[in-house]
């Protein structure tokens, strides 16, 4: 199974602004902590670090069927870091490990809808337990990173199998 990097999303550290919506960059250097240029309060406060959960991971296929559900989602707004093109929701597990451009993946479990979604301009309060709902089951994947690297759109995405 293989496809590639659609997009490569980060939002620096901004004081009182959740970590998302992210925004699309050239390129990015995912490090054992994470991407450069993208600061997750939640893991780094709330998680004291835990890097399980280094990199979020969000196919462009389950944007469009949330667009196709009337949800108006563009890549990085749920503050995955590499939206990815050619691999289904299903195409990845926990335990998977993933060659994303130069770095090496594994996925370690499904990210949960959270209540910052609220930040998006199309959810806010009013829809927010409709949207979190809407995004049970198909949230993300978080990744711990088993070997650093450069990753960029157009990069490809693919599960290896590790010996």
């Amino acid at each position: 199974m293989e496809g590639k990097i659609y997009q490569v999303n980060t939002k620096g550290r901004i004081p009182g602004e959740r970590g998302l919506p992210k925004a699309a960059v050239e390129s990015a250097y995912i490090s054992s902590d994470g991407v450069e240029g993208d600061y997750n309060h939640y893991r780094t406060n709330k998680l004291a670090g835990n890097m399980e959960q280094a990199v979020l991971l969000y196919p462009l296929e389950m944007i469009r069927k949330l667009n196709e559900e009337g949800w108006p989602v563009e890549p990085g707004d749920l503050g995955e870091n590499v939206t990815t093109e050619g691999l289904d929701y299903s195409a990845f597990t926990a335990g998977g490990v993933y060659e994303v451009g130069e770095a090496v993946l594994e996925v370690t479990k499904p990210s949960d809808p959270c209540s910052n979604l609220a930040a998006l301009p199309y959810v806010g309060e009013v829809r927010k337990k409709e949207f979190i709902k809407t995004l049970a089951n198909r949230r993300g994947w978080y990744a711990r990173v088993l070997k650093e690297g450069r990753v960029r759109p157009g990069d490809k995405v693919e599960r290896v199998n590790v010996t």
